[in-house]
């Protein structure tokens, strides 16, 4: 059985096993062997050729922004409104084909924007050009991530799970837990908040799935068993991400209203750079918004710099 049979494997035993006290530890092992897997999964093949044409992109500037979503949603046409770069923008899907790196300038900071091809569902396996994509996005310190507001939060919720599966982790910040193996001497577990979450029986069990029986673990914060394995993983990255919600001219006012509230999200129309964020108003150098490109590179400023 192959790697992705063992994680569909995995995922559907998560899904039809009731989440309770008597089933918790049963998921934190579950849980640990597909943080495994998918850990095997994003190792680069020996077999494996270079990163793929047009992909290997010099980190230049004060920052880095990846442009990700699926294709067609618009990101080609925002690079080319927010930078001096023209990138292809057409009516048919994948019309990025590699890495198109742009340049935003605000007030004395270069922001480096990179255009990637569109990412399609299972991305994270393999599929399309998915693990090149994912692999840049990881060196970037913000996402934008570009949506159709016309598909609600379908896609949305499709791009977290792959960037999730692969350690990309979205406006949050690292698990506050001290974790350092040893040679000998077990397990030292302390906390210093009362945990509701994890205990000390389920760290020893998803350490001992990773052959890990002598370490010192210090939990600063009611965490996760989720956010435990990321711990001990090591390489998860944490960067914030803006939500760029784009044709809100084919969607009800009511829409574009709820989309507009929703945290780290901004509601634009490309064609005819409007934009619209009132959550951002205290970042923008006009708060009407006059022009689209201020409360973007205000927000980048506010985020990386």
């Amino acid at each position: 059985m192959g790697i992705l049979e063992k994680i569909a494997e995995i995922e559907r035993e998560i899904s039809r096993t009731q989440k309770n006290k008597a089933t918790e530890y049963h998921l934190g092992l579950l849980k640990a062997k597909l943080a495994k897997y998918r850990s095997q999964l994003l190792e680069p093949s020996k077999s494996a050729g270079g990163k793929g044409e047009g992909f290997d992109v010099m980190k230049s500037g004060d920052a880095r922004v990846a442009l990700i979503g699926f294709p067609s949603v618009g990101k080609s046409t925002f690079l080319s409104l927010m930078t001096s770069t023209a990138s292809e923008a057409a009516s048919y899907e994948f019309t990025t084909l590699t890495c198109i790196p742009g340049v935003i300038e605000y007030k004395g900071a270069n922001i480096q924007l990179l255009d990637l091809p569109g990412i399609i569902e299972g991305a994270a396996q393999g599929k399309g050009r998915g693990r090149q994509v994912i692999a840049v996005a990881r060196t970037a310190d913000v996402v934008i991530m570009m949506l159709d507001a016309t598909k609600g939060d379908v896609q949305r919720e499709l791009l977290e799970k792959e960037l999730e599966s692969v350690g990309i982790r979205l406006n949050r910040r690292k698990p506050n837990i001290y974790f350092k193996p040893k040679k000998g001497g077990g397990l030292s577990f302390n906390s210093t908040v009362p945990l509701t979450q994890c205990s000390e029986k389920l760290v020893q069990l998803i350490l001992h799935e990773y052959k890990i029986f002598n370490a010192e673990v210090l939990f600063r914060e009611d965490c996760t068993a989720d956010e435990f394995i990321d711990v001990i993983n090591g390489n998860r990255v944490y960067m914030p991400c803006l939500y760029v919600y784009n044709k809100v001219d084919q969607i009800s006012i009511e829409e574009v209203d709820r989309l507009a509230h929703r945290p780290n999200s901004v509601v634009i129309r490309c064609a005819n750079h409007f934009c619209f964020e009132p959550k951002l108003s205290s970042y923008c150098i006009s708060s009407t918004c006059v022009n689209a490109l201020n409360p973007f590179s205000a927000f980048l400023c506010f985020h990386v710099l």
